[in-house]
């Protein structure tokens, strides 16, 4: 496996862990819909510590799903999509390989088929 490819299916992986936590999945949402938030605006709609949402971010932030930008004395947080959309290109593609297969199988299994009668 190429280094390329190797940090490619890596960063698959790192988004793929950070969205199977429904928490960090709802962080998302709320990112989305408001643009940008602080990690107190956030834990106000969340049912977990502010000092949790930070924990979340930051592996949202690792993920590449989020980026926090400084503005005086608070850290603003928004979505970035790159990743989520790399991810989403790597699910099609998978998609779209098993599709094929399938579809060899019901070619070869109709040709047995016809060949049987």
């Amino acid at each position: 496996m190429t280094d390329e490819r190797r940090g490619a299916v890596e960063a698959v992986d790192s988004v793929l862990v950070a969205l199977a936590d429904p928490t960090r999945r709802r962080l998302l949402d709320l990112l989305a819909a408001q643009g940008e938030a602080t990690a107190t605006t956030l834990a106000e709609r969340l049912p977990v510590s502010r000092q949790a949402v930070v924990k979340h971010l930051t592996v949202l932030d690792t993920a590449g799903l989020v980026s926090g930008r400084r503005v005086g004395r608070e850290v603003r947080y928004a979505v970035r999509p790159a990743a989520l959309d790399a991810t989403a290109r790597w699910m099609a593609a998978l998609a779209t390989d098993w599709d094929r297969r399938l579809a060899n199988i019901k070619r070869v299994a109709e040709a047995a088929d016809r060949d049987s009668h």
